[in-house]
């Protein structure tokens, strides 16, 4: 697939070449950020139209604005990303102007990936993106394109050529999203501030994160939990 600019892109009703954006994502400074580095609207082509910090806000955001292209986080209070997409189906139904999904997540794991692919999204890329790949991220996700993070597509591609059901994991399933994301940080080694620098929370709400999986999977400390993630294959 060939990768467009801007300025190749089908109009939207706002003018041509131009992509409607709600940006959806619980971190407030991580929205401003993004609106700050693509919302000039002249210069990317990109009109930020709406922005939502959880789930609740976000489908009421999404139905009222009906954009081209949603940034979608992963892990969202109120259910996260796969619960945006199944209400925002229910509610809009088959419009003639689609609303696509692009996920924008700290996360890499197959599980996240897997997850909002399944739930209709058109693409994940990785906070880590610049944000001149993320405004032509969105334009091809606008255009009807999928796009991915270098070695995230891996993940679908494996997925969906296999026609058997992922193993139920009990004992994952017990931990929350960010629980996860923390056990993941965690068991690749990062101390506690950077998790925390990673994640834009705090290094206390990192620790009850970290007491709440040891609670949960049983385990004492965080080398058992290395272990125990190891075992899954979650780093």
């Amino acid at each position: 697939m060939t990768q467009e600019t801007p300025d190749e892109t089908a109009g939207t009703a706002d003018g041509p070449g131009q992509v409607r954006v709600v940006l959806v994502d619980d971190h407030r400074m991580f929205r401003a950020g993004v609106q700050a580095e693509i919302g000039r609207t002249e210069e990317t082509g990109v009109d930020v139209v709406g922005e939502a910090g959880d789930v609740e806000q976000a489908v009421t955001v999404i139905t009222a604005t009906r954009p081209d292209v949603v940034l979608l986080d992963v892990h969202l209070p109120g259910g996260g990303g796969v619960e945006v997409l199944r209400r925002s189906a229910s509610l809009m139904g088959a419009a003639d102007s689609p609303v696509r999904f692009l996920a924008l997540s700290v996360s890499d794991a197959a599980e996240d990936v897997i997850g909002v692919i399944r739930g209709g999204a058109r693409g994940y890329v990785t906070k880590t993106i610049t944000g001149t790949d993320l405004v032509g991220a969105v334009f091809r996700v606008a255009d009807g394109d999928a796009v991915f993070s270098p070695r995230l597509a891996g993940f679908v591609l494996d997925a969906f050529a296999s026609t058997d059901a992922p193993p139920v994991d009990e004992d994952l399933d017990r931990l929350t999203q960010r629980e996860r994301e923390v056990l993941r940080l965690i068991a690749r080694g990062y101390a506690y501030k950077e998790v925390g620098k990673q994640l834009f929370i705090s290094v206390k709400t990192v620790e009850s994160h970290v007491s709440a999986v040891l609670r949960k999977l049983q385990l004492s400390n965080r080398h058992e939990l290395t272990r125990w993630a190891a075992a899954r294959r979650l780093v």
